[in-house]
């Protein structure tokens, strides 16, 4: 089982390097997914992920308080909203799958906003 935990948290920790690279993909979510595979299989790669200079911050914030920061909550929502444009003029959906996306995107984007702000 460790082991199966080990390769889903490399995988996400894959995922989240490529977020950080591509614009609108995410990264914190797999990183945050990879904190808790890495916590069931390997303590070492979990302290590091949790150390980690530039995305630790935001993973313990998340662990202690389920907090997101402000500039996080403001990247998180500005994406959701440039991926819905990028959808309905490029997909050219019709209205009730534009409204059904947009009603997911929305639940989103309000639930990032509700969560704790953490200090940047």
């Amino acid at each position: 089982m460790r082991t199966g935990w080990l390769a889903l948290g490399l995988f996400c920790v894959l995922l989240g390097i490529i977020g950080a690279i591509l614009p609108l993909m995410p990264t914190t979510i797999f990183l945050i997914l990879a904190a808790g595979c890495f916590a069931r299989s390997s303590p070492r790669l979990e302290t590091w992920l949790l150390n980690h200079a530039h995305f630790g911050p935001t993973l313990r914030a998340w662990r202690a308080k389920g907090a997101i920061s402000r500039k996080g909550k403001i990247a998180a929502c500005s994406g959701i909203t440039l991926g819905y444009i990028l959808f309905t003029v490029g997909a050219h959906p019709r209205l009730w799958l534009a409204l059904t996306v947009a009603a997911f995107m929305l639940a989103c984007a309000i639930y990032v906003a509700s969560r704790p702000t953490a200090t940047d």
